[in-house]
C-alpha cells in the first residue's frame, strides 16, 4: 500500500503535535496509493465503541482495499477493546494503516508497552514541560520555515508568546513570512509587544537578583494567567543551576565559557550578571530550596502556590535584596 509502517503508535497528549503526527501519516498512506483521495479513513475513539464496532473496523476486507484507521483514546480502552487493537496490531490486515492515539496513561496503558514493543512506530507526542524542549521546538519551526536564529531570539520569542505550542508555531510562520525570514530580537518585540505573557522565567530572573516585590507580583499575574506551578519552580530551579555553574568557572570570555559550559554566550552573560551578591554558600542554599521546591509543585506540598511563594522569598532573601 504505502512505504510507511502498517502499525503507528501516537504516544502523548499534546495535541499540536498528535494532529501534526496524524497528518503525517495520511500523507505517507496517500502518497502512494493509486488514487490519494479513494483511501478512506476511519477514526473511531477507542474507549467508547463497541466491540463489535472495533471488531468489524479491524477485520480484513474482502477485497483488501487500502484504508487507514485512526483509533483515539486508546488508553481509555477495555479489556476486550485491547485484545482487539493488540491482536490487529500483530497481525494487521491487508492494505491496511492502523493508527493508535495514546496519552501513555489510563486504564489501558500497557497496550503502548505492548505495540512499542510488538514494532510500531512511534511518533512522540508528550507535552513539552521543560524550558529546553519548547527551545528546541521553536528552533525546529524557525528551521522550518527557512530561518536561522540565536538563542536570544528563541528565548525572546517564547517571553513574548509563552508556552502553548500551537501559538508558538502560529509565530514562528508568521515571523518567517512577514520578515522574508529575518528574524531578530528587534522583530519579536516589534510583532508581539503588549500580549507576551508573564513566564516564569521573568519571575526567576527578579527572584535571583533579590527583587521581592517584583518577583511577588510576576508570580501573581503568573498565577492569574495559569502558568503550571511546575513551569514556574523549573525556571527557578533552571536560573539557580545556571548561576551556580557559571559562577563556579570562574572568570572569563563568555565565549570561551559558553564553550566550556555547552550554554548559549547570551545565557552566561546573563548569569554572570545575575551572579553578583551570591557567594558559593547562598547558592548552595537556593539549590536545596529549589530541589525542595520541585519536590512540593509535584505533588509533596497540599498548597503547590503557597509553596512557591515561600521559595520565591526566601531566594530572595538568601540574596539579601528587597
Amino acid at each position: 500500500m504505502s512505504e510507511t509502517a502498517a502499525v503507528h503508535l501516537v504516544l502523548g497528549d499534546e495535541e499540536l503535535l498528535i494532529e501534526r503526527a496524524v497528518a503525517t501519516v495520511t500523507t505517507e498512506v496517500r502518497a502512494t496509493a493509486p488514487d490519494p483521495e479513494a483511501v478512506p479513513v476511519e477514526r473511531r475513539r477507542a474507549g467508547e465503541a463497541t466491540t463489535a464496532e472495533l471488531a468489524e473496523m479491524l477485520s480484513p476486507s474482502l477485497f483488501a482495499e487500502d484504508r487507514l484507521i485512526i483509533l483515539e483514546s486508546a488508553a481509555d480502552a477495555g479489556k476486550e477493546a485491547v485484545t482487539l487493537i493488540g491482536e490487529a496490531a500483530a497481525d494487521p490486515p491487508d492494505g491496511v494503516v492502523l493508527v493508535i492515539l495514546h496519552s501513555g496513561g489510563g486504564r489501558a496503558k500497557a497496550l503502548a508497552t505492548t505495540l512499542q514493543k510488538g514494532g510500531a512506530r512511534v511518533h512522540h507526542c508528550a507535552k513539552l514541560t521543560k524550558q529546553a524542549e519548547r527551545v528546541d521546538f521553536v528552533r525546529g519551526e524557525l528551521r522550518a520555515a527557512g530561518v536561522k536564529a540565536g538563542g536570544e531570539v528563541v528565548q525572546e520569542l517564547l517571553d513574548a508568546v509563552g508556552s502553548d505550542l500551537r501559538e508558538l508555531a502560529a509565530a514562528c510562520s508568521q515571523l518567517a513570512a512577514d520578515t522574508g525570514g529575518k528574524v531578530d530580537v528587534a522583530a519579536v518585540r516589534r510583532y508581539y509587544s503588549g500580549r507576551a505573557e508573564v513566564s516564569g522565567f521573568d519571575v526567576a530572573e527578579l527572584a535571583v537578583v533579590g527583587n521581592r516585590a517584583a518577583a511577588m507580583e510576576a508570580l501573581r499575574w503568573a498565577d492569574d494567567r495559569g502558568v503550571p506551578h511546575v513551569l514556574l519552580a523549573d525556571a527557578l530551579a533552571d536560573s539557580v543551576h545556571t548561576i551556580a555553574r557559571v559562577g563556579s568557572a570562574g572568570r572569563g570570555d563568555p565565549m570561551q565559557l559558553a564553550q566550556q559550559l555547552g550554554m548559549p554566550p547570551w545565557k552566561v552573560k546573563k548569569a554572570k550578571a545575575q551572579a553578583r551578591g551570591w557567594s558559593p554558600e547562598k547558592i548552595g542554599s537556593a539549590m536545596r530550596v529549589v530541589a525542595t521546591l520541585n519536590a512540593d509543585v509535584k505533588g509533596g506540598a497540599a498548597d503547590s502556590g503557597y509553596a512557591l511563594e515561600q521559595a520565591l522569598g526566601r531566594i530572595c532573601d538568601l540574596h539579601g535584596g528587597s
